[in-house]
């Protein structure tokens, strides 16, 4: 899906470009593990656990706001095989569960809820199943198309499509050769604008579960030997787990943890997909909520004082001395990435002296400093692939944990 905009310098598509503006977006890990405690489940699960007393994905829409995200993907199946839907294809789903007595269905009051509230909406399908018969045969490639489209055709407009690559025995004791090809030829045919993360063109995975991104992360990437748009995805769980567990109610990340990652995510070019699982009554657990509340609110007011804006190699006299401890760069990354090494200086005391530095940009770099008295600042661009696209704004924040780094 990504587009080039010249052999030597990619670009995002259009979608590409929407999803990386986003810059946040939740997972909701959410099935039979709800109900048995348990991380990952062994497709033996009876149907008649799932069994929320109380669903309301109206809720997780409105947390997710208040914390700032803009779309959520839910898992429909995890490794298990359990359907959040009420599939044609298996009875190991919501149909043969007592919840709204077999005619409930989690994916149409997820993606209802998203659209209610103006959110884009996501779905994670696992290919590993642990449940299905077919599994480690050429069949399941069927069976797995099959309910793949049963997704991408009754739930209206998709904009991200989850894979990740687990592949382990199925019932037979087998392991899948996934057709990846044809799965993605599908969301192609099906879903043209859904974005596909991880195992897919679109998006990849930063390469770790604590939803940290390498300092200077590119979204240039090389792929069978030619450069690519491969923005980086970082996903990490608000809990110590990705599905609830009530015992971990009072282990939810902290808001200087959150704080921390969403600077070393997002502040590192990298969009940020943070898990939040609803629990055995179909809803976020109030730690939850609360940690999203603060979260959204502290990130919007880090970029409440703004102390001055430029554009790349262009000083900006701020008039008076003026204290700041935050700055943030963007590139306009509609036309790809140009920026491959950068240092921020302030004058002070008439003397300028550089505060921050960094190689790639991308759509945004965020760096803490210490606080610094200054009339003046500017980006001084040191190796560019052209002409540098680069906007710079400086802040003066309230600091949240670990800053200065």
């Amino acid at each position: 899906m990504a587009n080039q905009a010249c052999a030597e310098r990619p670009a995002p598509s259009a979608d590409q470009l929407a999803w990386q503006k986003m810059e946040l977006t939740m997972f909701c890990h959410f099935g039979v593990n709800t109900y048995t405690d348990r991380e990952w489940g062994d497709g033996t699960e009876d149907e008649a656990i799932f069994n929320p007393s109380d669903l309301d994905c109206s809720q997780w829409t409105r947390a997710a706001k208040q914390g700032g995200f803009k779309l959520l993907i839910l898992t429909a199946k995890h490794h298990d095989g359990f359907c959040l839907w009420p599939s044609k294809f298996t009875e190991h789903s919501v149909r043969k569960s007592p919840w709204k007595n077999g005619r409930g269905d989690v994916v149409r009051e997820f993606v209802d809820a998203c659209r209610a509230d103006g959110l884009k909406a996501g779905l994670y399908l696992s290919p590993w199943d642990r449940h299905e018969k077919t599994y480690g045969t050429d069949a399941y490639n069927d069976y797995f198309r099959n309910q793949l489209a049963e997704l991408l055709t009754d739930y209206g407009t998709l904009d991200e499509v989850w894979f990740d690559g687990a592949c382990g025995e199925g019932p037979n004791g087998r392991k899948q050769t996934y057709d990846w090809e044809s799965y993605q030829a599908l969301i192609r045919k099906l879903q043209p604008h859904a974005l596909i993360a991880i195992m897919g063109p679109d998006i990849r995975w930063v390469g770790n579960e604590s939803g940290v991104a390498g300092e200077g992360e590119s979204s240039v990437q090389t792929r069978q030997g030619r450069p690519v748009w491969h923005p980086a995805e970082c996903d990490v769980s608000i809990r110590p787990g990705w599905f609830h567990h009530a015992q971990e109610d009072d282990q939810v990340k902290s808001l200087e943890h959150l704080a921390d990652i969403y600077f070393k995510s997002v502040g590192r070019n990298s969009v940020l997909l943070l898990n939040v699982p609803p629990d055995s009554r179909g809803q976020f657990a109030a730690p939850d909520v609360l940690r999203l509340h603060e979260f959204g609110r502290t990130i919007r007011g880090l970029f409440a004082n703004e102390i001055a804006q430029g554009v790349a190699s262009e000083a900006v006299e701020f008039g008076s001395a003026r204290t700041f401890n935050l700055v943030n760069l963007q590139e306009d990354i509609a036309q790809g990435e140009r920026v491959r090494s950068y240092h921020v200086e302030a004058r002070r005391n008439g003397a300028w002296v550089t505060v921050a530095l960094g190689t790639a940009i991308g759509q945004r770099n965020l760096h803490r400093i210490a606080d610094i008295t200054a009339d003046a600042a500017r980006v001084v661009i040191n190796k560019c692939e052209g002409e540098p696209l680069v906007m710079w704004s400086l802040y003066c924040a309230t600091p949240i944990g670990p800053w200065g780094q």
